[in-house]
């Protein structure tokens, strides 16, 4: 018996029955201690099995308020599967047109887990929604090709949009993040062209093409510097800091965000809220 097929074999020997011993379990196994030993570990703590041993029935048993209604290997409560579907609406929501035909598996997968569990998948959906401001069309090959070479490692031949001018331009990228940045997707890579880092809008990406050439990788730090810490009209490295100044009024809902991760802050005597952000004016 393969491991896989013995450890899915614990839970039909586990459900239905107060206790079982661990002589019991070793002869339906037919294993030794040292394996039983390892298999109860591996299902704790690995695949998150609810099991313990009952020393007033003297043998392992599944914790109470377990389910029989649990997929066999997958041990989620229904809590944990409601998490799961709520956190599936989210991204189908936040990007339909990409994400969502390479989640509906995963969603068809967590519908059936959940009407077993006497839940609703079109309860969620009704449920959960998300409102998006400024968002942009993205072209699904172009992000489906930029996800790829960020995923593979692999350097992107791209033409860029540049909405300034309106002029196009192709360049070699090694790509080293995708970012979701306020409803918009933003890849982060070195560009050849330029020998430094840049942001590139995904949906002014009019044409990629993905290489065979390996990408050059940045040192995280630097890219965090770079592109993190000062991001969407903050981005490049910061070079100078700008300070804004609130009405009373308007301060009671400025005050309330964090509009950058390296802001500073603070209410002068009048109840003003002073926000300072860095900044960086760059060329591409």
């Amino acid at each position: 018996m393969s491991e896989v097929a013995r450890l899915y074999r614990y839970k039909s020997l586990l459900t239905g029955r107060g206790a079982i011993s661990s002589s019991a379990l070793m002869a339906e196994l037919e294993i030794s201690p040292a394996t039983l030993k390892r298999d109860i570990a591996k299902l704790r703590d690995q695949l998150h099995v609810p099991i313990v041993f009952d020393r007033d029935l003297g043998g392992y048993r599944l914790e109470q308020g377990h389910t029989d209604r649990e997929l066999p290997g997958l041990w989620f409560s229904q809590d944990e599967l409601l998490a799961l579907l709520t956190i599936q609406q989210m991204l189908s929501q936040l990007e339909p047109g990409l994400l969502g035909p390479k989640l509906k598996p995963l969603q068809q997968l967590l519908a059936g887990m959940l009407q077993k569990q006497g839940l609703s998948e079109e309860d969620a959906a009704r449920r959960i929604r998300l409102l998006h401001a400024g968002k942009r069309k993205v072209v699904l090959k172009s992000f489906q090709s930029v996800a790829a070479g960020t995923l593979a490692r692999k350097q992107l031949r791209i033409t860029h949009l540049n909405r300034q001018n309106g002029s196009t331009l192709e360049r070699i990228v090694s790509p080293q993040q995708l970012v979701h940045y306020r409803d918009n997707w933003y890849l982060d890579g070195w560009c050849h062209l330029r020998n430094d880092l840049r942001s590139f809008a995904v949906d002014a990406i009019t044409r990629c093409d993905l290489q065979a050439e390996p990408a050059i990788e940045v040192d995280p730090a630097l890219l965090r510097q770079v592109m993190q810490s000062s991001y969407g009209i903050f981005s490049g490295t910061p070079k100078a800091w700008a300070e804004l100044r609130f009405s009373v009024q308007r301060s009671r809902w400025v005050a309330g965000e964090k509009w950058h991760p390296d802001q500073r802050s603070h209410h002068d005597a009048s109840g003003r809220y002073v926000l300072g952000v860095p900044y960086s004016v760059g060329a591409d």
